[in-house]
């Protein structure tokens, strides 16, 4: 007898490369114990999948539940699980929650949310971390990187500058601490204030730390649009000489005038992996961005952090310059930067940038620094900058996966928020429904692989990803011709439709579309 059998679905295993077959899965504890047929076998219970794929839970490889702290304040990760994914990695774009050299290291990541003050802070090192995330219980599983940013705010402090030697040693020394207590690799934002002046050479020599372990360096790029192909080129020479297995995280060109640019970019990523790198990029299925507003001013303007930033803002003469500088840059279409997060005035919350300028009888630049002040810095904004081509050129390329770049997010608890981005609540069902059951540009084994086993095996999760004996069993059964987001700009607190069981550590988490409320997650180590 078996706890679970999923019964009568259309399997689809992660690995890409198998085709779809009808089969039964069986289930005992937490592993799957068996594909095949199970008609004449018993079951403490049956899941019916007539009709239904069975595939593995979707694995997000960059996730922000930590740096938004939804993984403590809304642990379910209701939006994850109703749209199938079952594991995440967090540690994104520079910033972690651990190591931590002074607790109060954790400020530096409030660009992210003002939920700060909900959470008591009490580890410091990456064990520490991870042994109180899984006393706490969570939805899905998770790991996570080490934040660049993270370690180099710890070690030289509201220092912008260069590291010196014995800096480097001791966030060297970090590091290599936290990959031993489990962590998966490093991730550096150098688009974001005090990662960009550090050198290629300091991600380099972190990078080797990272791959002493057979980790991964996960790069948000140091520029989406103008040089976009130099930072593409950069994440690749630290591949090189770093000796590191790379993920591009969301990989795309910000702006019309740069579009372009994204083929060469793509192209650059393809010759490396034939040349002998393991590297890979990821997406979301989106023709706008979630970004911090802040992205918008002059880039002296955010240097030394947010209470330089606002200092500057704050200053007439200097305030003058950044409002010059905006306007002699061009004017942007202020009509699609809409107001989605906010630290304090959450009135402005899905207004547009050239609508808030236009009542206030100001200048959308000078919008812009209002918000800013007001909301002490902590403002994100959605941005309708991308090409939906590109998106559809990086969906349909043998290297990518998919990956929300958002967070888990449950009902009762988001509109706190403000606006969160659709992606949180429909990134793989968007995905699903646009390029495989739509444009029909995606096989189905193709699409799943993008969202499971490459995901998985590129994290180095030996034991997920893929519908096979003794694997975790983290399973989604979901309706193919029904499986689409219903999250919108306007209202993105929507569930997606056509999931019909998910199943985390071989327990029921979602049944028949409804969610079990259960915790049922546990915290990924790499081992």
């Amino acid at each position: 007898m078996y706890d679970i059998i999923i019964k009568n679905g259309l399997i689809i295993d992660g690995s890409g490369d198998r085709k779809t077959f009808p089969s039964d899965v069986g289930i005992n504890g937490d592993k799957i114990a068996a594909v095949g047929d199970l008609q004449k076998e018993t079951a403490k219970k049956i899941i019916d999948a007539e009709g239904l794929y069975v595939t593995p839970g979707f694995v997000d490889i960059n996730n922000h539940s930590d740096t938004v702290f939804s993984i403590f304040t809304q642990p379910e990760m209701e939006s994850m699980l109703a749209q199938g994914v079952t594991s995440a990695l967090g540690g994104q774009c520079g910033s972690s929650l651990a190591p931590l050299v002074r607790g109060d290291v954790i400020a530096a990541i409030q660009k992210w949310t003002p939920d700060i003050r909900e959470i008591n802070v009490n580890w410091l090192t990456m064990a520490e971390f991870l042994t109180e995330l899984g006393r706490r219980k969570i939805g899905i599983n998770f790991g996570t990187l080490v934040g660049h940013s993270t370690l180099r705010r710890g070690v030289l402090k509201d220092g912008y500058r260069e590291a010196t030697f014995e800096e480097m040693e001791i966030m060297k020394s970090l590091l290599e601490r936290a990959m031993k207590e489990g962590a998966f690799g490093i991730s550096a934002g150098l688009i974001y204030s005090h990662a960009k002046v550090a050198s290629s050479e300091e991600i380099i020599e972190l990078a080797k730390i990272s791959a002493k372990y057979g980790g991964l360096y996960a790069s948000h790029l140091r520029a989406e649009g103008d040089n976009l192909v130099a930072a593409v080129n950069e994440a690749i020479r630290i591949g090189r000489e770093g000796g590191c297995r790379i993920q591009i995280s969301h990989l795309k060109a910000m702006g019309e005038q740069f579009w372009p640019e994204m083929e060469r970019a793509i192209k650059m990523v393809e010759t490396a992996k034939y040349t002998g790198l393991d590297i890979n990029f990821d997406f979301y299925p989106y023709d706008f961005t979630g970004s911090v507003l802040h992205i918008l001013l002059p880039h002296w303007a955010v240097e030394g952090g947010r209470k330089e930033m606002l200092s500057r803002l704050k200053d007439p003469a200097t305030r003058a310059r950044i409002v010059r500088e905006m306007s002699q840059n061009g004017r942007r279409d202020y009509d699609k930067i809409i107001l989605a997060t906010l630290g304090k005035e959450k009135i402005y919350a899905g207004k547009s940038i050239a609508a808030i300028a236009q009542n206030q009888e100001i200048s959308p630049e000078e919008a812009i620094i209002n918000i800013l002040i007001a909301n002490e810095g902590q403002a994100i904004g959605f941005i309708h900058t991308l090409s939906s081509e590109n998106v559809k050129m990086a969906a349909d390329h043998s290297l990518s996966f998919v990956a929300s770049d958002g967070a888990g997010n449950n009902l009762s608890y988001a509109k706190r928020w403000g606006l969160v981005h659709p992606r949180s609540f429909g990134c793989f069902s968007r995905f699903w429904r646009e390029y495989v059951e739509k444009e029909k540009i995606i096989r189905p084994e193709e699409a799943v692989f993008k969202m499971s086993g490459g995901p998985a095996r590129k994290i180095g999760l030996k034991d997920r990803g893929l519908l096979k004996k003794n694997y975790f069993a983290d399973i989604v059964v979901f309706d193919p011709r029904t499986f689409a987001d219903a999250a919108t700009l306007e209202n993105p607190y929507r569930f997606s439709k056509g999931i019909h069981s998910v199943l985390v550590n071989g327990e029921i988490a979602l049944l028949e579309g409804k969610l079990t409320g259960g915790l049922f997650g546990k915290v990924l180590r790499r081992s």
